[in-house]
């Protein structure tokens, strides 16, 4: 049976104490297994990156931009390729596995391009003879921990950035899919990065912890679930890291009664049961606005729901692939029979749903007079579950979106632009989208919440993702006549 190895200093590493298996979600059979890092082997992968650091940091930006044009060129050749190690160990349908390859590229093209962010700043004659610069350096060692729900699009979203800004990088994916991570890594080093610049180390809590605990380590981009991101937060920064780590979400639509209702449906169905659910910016609660608009969206949702197939991901046919492990399977389907007896209406039950393929899969779900307070409303369910609340006013919307813990992403739908810029001006939440459903900002811009879903002064990737991973320095030069002498005992001044 394949074992996925580490990549540690440019070479494949193997040999570890412990292990764990990797399942295809869509049989259900294991298909490979992961060796996981102890501490002694994290070691080994920072003492690589460490040891990159200096070359890798004196390499001019024309050099580092030049390995992400070439990193660009062949990510979109072997696409395909990169799509179908996705589709296997992740169970997304492989069009799905394409669109996040896409989406980080753009994450690879901003880098390119980060010749420009990286500029200082100059001032001259501050005073008379002083000038006044300024300065981005790298800071240092960095520590990029990933999900399972996108396995190459969130490494690229944390890698690319600090890369790009002269950094080292040890990466720790998922250990249900980490095959996709190695394949990213080796893409690197046939694009020309040196060896040791990026490190793939898959592992568990404790690769997690002996990362957090590494003094070489500088920095730690992850994303996750909220207690664990919180986790990260408290323990890295305690050891005094810099650390984004962007948690769970409960992502609201709101349909006004202006809206476009078949648009609108389309767009619910395709936020919500994309990726079976397995999204941190999928749509988890629809709020129809007036008892008129939930009537007339609710059927349309079901009849669209009705035609969705969901099967293997390899076959070209799938719109829904399954879960990614037999227990997430039993955790969501937990909260869909559970949702009766809260006091919510199952509209349709797709955890009785069966399935002759085998494997992790759920059929969908969609509940109706969902309230705050039960669990499929409280909780990150992470499955292919639609809660439907109720509201009465464009008021009360707002207001069921600000109190909730999660502020993440949301979504207005509506064909009158002073509602859309009222709600852009009301909603606390970090990512909004107005008739657009799955507000993920282009490459160019940063993506983040607030509130429980980002622990952390920076969002990821794009212009803050420059700032998270290097550090400012100021220069104050004064070069004065070489027979010029003077003692002066008072606080420098600039008049």
């Amino acid at each position: 049976m394949t074992l996925v190895p580490h990549v540690i200093g440019g070479q494949e590493v193997t040999g570890d104490l412990r292990s764990g298996p990797i399942f295809n979600p869509a049989t259900g059979e294991q298909i490979a297994s992961v060796g996981f890092a102890d501490t002694a082997r994290v070691a080994e992968a920072v003492a690589a990156a460490a040891a990159a650091l200096p070359g890798w940091r004196a390499t001019g930006l024309i050099k580092r931009a030049d390995v992400f044009f070439r990193l660009r060129q062949l990510l979109v050749e072997r696409s395909d390729e990169l799509a179908s190690i996705v589709t296997t160990e992740h169970g997304k349908v492989f069009a799905d596995a394409l669109g996040e390859i896409s989406r980080g590229l753009e994450n690879v093209e901003f880098a390119a391009g980060l010749v420009h962010l990286l500029k200082g700043e100059y001032s001259e004659q501050v005073s008379r003879g002083v000038d006044v610069h300024s300065v981005k350096q790298p800071v240092g060692v960095v520590a990029a921990i990933t999900p399972f729900n996108f396995p190459i699009m969130v490494p690229l979203w944390m890698t690319a950035s600090a890369i790009a800004c002269g950094n080292t990088v040890v990466l720790k994916p998922s250990e249900k899919d980490p095959s996709a991570s190695v394949f990213l890594a080796k893409l690197f080093a046939e694009a020309g990065l040196p060896a040791g610049v990026l490190n793939v180390v898959h592992g568990d809590a404790e690769a997690v912890n002996a990362l957090l605990d590494a003094p070489e380590v500088k920095a730690v981009s992850f994303v996750g679930s909220t207690p664990i991101a919180k986790a990260i937060y408290t323990r890295g920064t305690a050891n005094g890291k810099r650390v984004q780590a962007l948690g769970g979400a409960k992502n609201h639509m709101i349909v006004m009664p202006d809206a476009d209702l078949d648009s609108a449906a389309d767009a619910a169905v395709s936020a919500a049961y994309g990726a079976a659910g397995e999204r941190c910016m999928a749509i988890s609660v629809l709020v129809p606005v007036g008892e008129a608009v939930a009537e007339a969206l609710l059927p349309k949702i079901a009849e669209r729901v009705a035609k969705l197939k969901i099967g293997v991901g390899s076959d070209p046919t799938s719109e829904m692939g399954p879960l990614i492990t037999a227990q997430h399977r039993a955790k969501v389907a937990g909260y869909v029979t559970g949702a009766a007896d809260e006091g919510a209406e199952v509209v349709i039950d797709g955890a009785l749903q069966e399935f002759s393929e085998g494997g992790f899969f759920i059929g969908i779900s969609l509940l109706d007079k969902v309230q705050p307070g039960m669990r499929v409303y409280d909780e990150e369910i992470f499955g292919p579950v639609l809660s439907v609340v109720r509201v009465a006013s464009y008021d009360e919307a707002v207001n069921l979106v600000n109190s909730n813990r999660y502020a993440n992403g949301t979504a207005i739908f509506t064909r009158d632009g002073r509602t859309a810029k009222q709600f852009e001006f009301d909603i606390e939440v970090g990512m909004i989208g107005v008739n657009v459903p799955i507000p993920v900002p282009v490459g160019a811009f940063s993506f983040g919440g607030w509130r429980d879903s980002l622990f952390g002064d920076s969002h990821i990737y794009g212009p803050e993702s420059v700032h998270f991973y290097t550090r400012s320095k100021v220069v104050t030069a004064r070069w004065p006549e070489p027979s010029e002498s003077q003692v002066d005992l008072g606080f420098p001044s600039n008049h």
